[in-house]
């Protein structure tokens, strides 16, 4: 293998020059629409393949049909010697375009307006696609200088939680479920690395109760009332205590100062504990009559800390009693996150600080993505991707300044891991 120093410092330097490349790779991505839902990512899945192999010729590059519509891309490649796995992951279903939004910019067009780059899914999650293939496209023309095996994995279904994305590739792919680091292009801020995120709990709360009129409350069960008395008890789980890691606490805590100005003020305290919110609440007819049936959805975020068996058990406690009341899950994730002192944090760290030349801060995410998928099997996992701006909405756009300088870091990452 050439000299780790100049071969290190030649790989930077191509990182640089390449960077600029991430625009039209994102541009040509964003001009296939794949929407989810209705979930049909085969068109985009065809383009992320053809980009690959031109992008990489020798990688082996394959396309796998997990249903009707979900199409995976897999592509893999070897480096001079054996060593470690690394897998770059990404999903290719966005939010619906919504043409009845007031997009001011053709949503498919990658528009470029003063540094920026316009369309939908250019922040989430195409423009991180873009970046992790451009360093695919870097080990490739530096194969030489690594040793081990890159990975490249763009799942279809991830905006339906994936289990035919991610979880699939996980399931079927060798080889991927060895990877000792996994580098995730998700949208969140380039001055901040995510190592981990909440786990949440949906779930439905009914009440019953006995119709009358109004006037004669004496003779019903108001169950609007019962329902109350049940959101309130679901609320009172923002109390549950939090035995997270100090590892995971000082982290939340060390990121405070460039974290919550990105994120917004608040966010350790809700990276730490147990949140409610009460998303939908629907029942009776009209006002001058007792319900007989109400109904709400619940979304309860849990911290790294607090297990989903745990919220479990205070909603047993809080709602089996109540008269009326029934409560299901509707969807359950755990809390899951990476060592703060793992290597791929580690490595993805410096290499951010060494492209932005400024503090980067390591922090958990308040919201999901597919990383959970990789931690849960136990495979060390970051979340590096650009600032998001409309994200679902009008006029979706995302920084080329930060697109560029995401692939940078997930090349120099990449190489810096592999070289280990």
């Amino acid at each position: 293998m050439p000299n780790p120093a100049d071969a290190r410092a030649a790989f930077a330097a191509a990182a640089h020059a390449r960077a600029p490349e991430v625009t039209a790779l994102t541009r040509r991505l964003m001009a296939v629409p794949s929407p989810n839902p209705p979930g049909d990512v085969r068109a985009c899945a065809e383009v992320a393949a053809a980009l690959l192999r031109e992008l990489a010729p020798d990688a082996e590059v394959s396309l796998h049909a997990a249903s009707s519509e979900v199409t995976n891309v897999v592509a893999r490649m070897s480096g001079a010697r054996p060593g470690r796995v690394l897998a770059f992951n990404g999903h290719l279903d966005t939010y619906p375009v919504n043409e009845t939004l007031p997009w001011t910019v053709d949503p498919l067009a990658g528009a470029v307006r003063e540094g920026r780059l316009y369309g939908r899914g250019a922040a989430d999650m195409k423009g991180g696609i873009a970046a992790s293939l451009l360093a695919f496209a870097l080990l490739a023309q530096h194969r030489a200088a690594w040793r081990g095996e890159a990975i490249l994995t763009l799942a279809g279904d991830e905006e339906s939680m994936g289990p035919l994305g991610t979880k699939w590739l996980l399931d079927n792919v060798p080889g991927l479920a060895s990877a000792e680091g996994v580098i995730i292009g998700d949208a969140g801020s380039p001055r901040v690395l995510r190592f981990g995120e909440k786990g949440f709990l949906w779930i439905e709360v009914e009440a019953a109760g006995r119709a009358a009129h109004g006037a004669h409350v004496h003779l019903g069960d108001n169950a609007i009332d019962r329902l109350r008395a049940a959101l309130d008890s679901v609320a009172g789980l923002a109390a549950l205590p939090v035995a997270a890691p100090p590892a995971v606490t000082a982290a939340i805590a060390a990121a405070q100062g460039i974290s919550e100005p990105l994120a917004g003020a608040g966010e350790a305290r809700v990276l730490g504990a147990v949140t409610v919110n009460i998303g939908r609440v629907e029942g009776g007819t009209a006002p001058n009559l007792v319900p007989a049936s109400a109904r709400a959805s619940c979304d309860i975020r849990l911290p790294v800390g607090v297990t989903c068996a745990d919220a479990e058990a205070a909603l047993h406690r809080g709602l089996d009693g109540l008269p009326g009341i029934s409560w299901r899950i509707l969807r359950r994730f755990e809390p899951n996150h990476t060592d703060p002192a793992a290597d791929i944090v580690r490595r993805t760290h410096a290499a951010a600080e060494d492209v932005l030349g400024c503090a980067v801060a390591v922090n958990m995410r308040v919201g999901g993505s597919d990383a959970r998928w990789f931690r849960m099997a136990g495979l060390p996992t970051v979340v590096y991707g650009p600032t998001p701006h409309n994200m679902g909405g009008a006029d979706e756009w995302a920084d080329i300044a930060e697109l560029e300088a995401v692939a940078r870091v997930h090349a120099l990452a990449a190489f810096d891991f592999l070289r280990g």
